[in-house]
C-alpha cells in the first residue's frame, strides 16, 4: 500500500529556522530507495543531503532548486511505499 505525504523541511540544528534547497535528487516519477537521498539543503553552517526513510516515488517538487524554506515547510511531495515519512 501506497501512502501519499507531503515532506517538510526538517530542523536539523537547534538554532535552524531555515535553509536553502541546493538540488533535487529525484525528479518527479522517479522512484528512490530508503536511504537514498532526496535533495540537498544548506544553511548558515552546513550543506547535508536529506535521506528518506522508506521506499516511494517522487510525485512533485514543492519549491525550485535554489529557494529558501522554512522549518516545517513543505520541500516535495512523494509517494512512499509503507508508511512513514522521508
Amino acid at each position: 500500500m501506497s501512502v501519499r505525504t507531503t515532506v517538510l523541511l526538517p530542523k536539523i540544528g537547534m538554532t535552524m529556522e531555515e535553509a536553502t534547497v541546493v538540488c533535487f535528487y529525484k525528479q518527479p516519477g522517479e522512484p528512490f530507495r530508503r536511504g537514498e537521498p532526496l535533495y540537498e539543503i544548506e544553511t548558515e553552517k552546513i550543506s547535508q543531503p536529506v535521506e528518506a526513510t522508506a521506499d516511494g516515488v517522487m510525485v512533485e517538487h514543492a519549491v525550485a532548486a535554489g529557494a529558501d524554506v522554512r522549518v516545517g515547510e513543505a520541500i516535495c511531495v512523494v509517494d512512499l511505499a509503507e508508511a512513514g515519512a522521508p
